[in-house]
């Protein structure tokens, strides 16, 4: 991906199989301009609605850094009015929202500066693996004298705890990737060079799962997992009923009295 045309384009969108691959293009330091959220925006629809497309891989160009977050020079050029500020912050909720309820498994990798927008975009994903060596991780909006603005307070404290969230957030730090497998933030530690493959071939296990049942479980999770307690089962009895009897189900059933690996998704 070296071409003009891709060197000039914020975001990349590829294909590998049934895995989608999207891609920050702003290296080194990979900022997230309002080019690549309008972009961002018109993609994750198809993302969503595209069969073809069973998991998702977002990640960044280069191998410095996953992303510092917000083009702070684009955000100094909109100033004090406070309806574009307010319809850009809006724009960011509204995609992430999306990418956290889309109804495929989406694969993030963190990597060097994962600030911000840079971790709060990795925070709406289902699966975050870290580079094993020199990853800086937090949101540092405080240094700024502001606050996280794309849902970073919220889902933070979701993923690792009030305790662990202020600490990150008031203190302004950035950890390292250990730190945030120990604190439960990530998944996986992986060696750098190795990152990206892992997460495709992470997608690409998840791409050969039921899909429908993929579907319902991050139905399940996602949306009702902070939910009460009934509303959850009841949420998880719909999505049984709604699998049980389907050629994915019957395919699952017949694998084990066969003692075979299921083919699912099989047209």
């Amino acid at each position: 991906m070296t071409d003009e045309k891709n060197a000039t384009n914020p975001l990349l969108f590829t294909q590998e199989g049934a895995v989608a691959i999207v891609s920050i293009n702003k290296p080194p330091m990979n900022p997230m301009s309002l080019e690549f959220f309008d972009k961002l925006e018109k993609l994750v629809p198809k993302l969503s609605t595209d069969r073809s497309i069973r998991a998702i891989v977002i990640t960044a160009e280069g191998e410095d850094n996953f992303s510092v977050g917000m083009d702070l020079k684009q955000m100094a050029q909109v100033g004090n009015d406070s309806k574009r500020l307010q319809n850009i912050l809006d724009q960011r909720l509204r995609v992430l929202s999306a990418i956290e309820n889309i109804c495929k498994p989406v694969v993030t990798t963190l990597f060097g500066y994962c600030l911000g927008g840079g971790l709060e975009l990795p925070l709406s994903c289902h699966f975050r693996l870290v580079a094993e060596k020199g990853a800086k991780i937090g949101l540092p909006e405080l240094e700024l004298g502001t606050v996280p603005a794309w849902g970073g307070s919220a889902r933070l404290t979701r993923c690792v705890g009030r305790m662990h969230a202020l600490d990150m957030i008031l203190r302004a730090r950035k950890i390292s990737g250990q730190e945030a497998y120990r604190i439960g933030l990530v998944n996986e530690v992986v060696p750098n060079a190795e990152l990206k493959k892992r997460a495709l071939e992470l997608a690409k296990e998840l791409s050969e799962m039921p899909a429908l049942a993929v579907s319902e479980v991050l139905r399940c999770v996602v949306e009702y997992g902070d939910q009460p307690l009934q509303e959850g089962l009841y949420q998880e009895r719909q999505s049984v009923l709604k699998t049980m009897g389907t050629k994915e189900n019957m395919e699952g059933l017949m694998a084990f009295l066969q003692k075979r690996k299921p083919k699912f998704n099989k047209s």
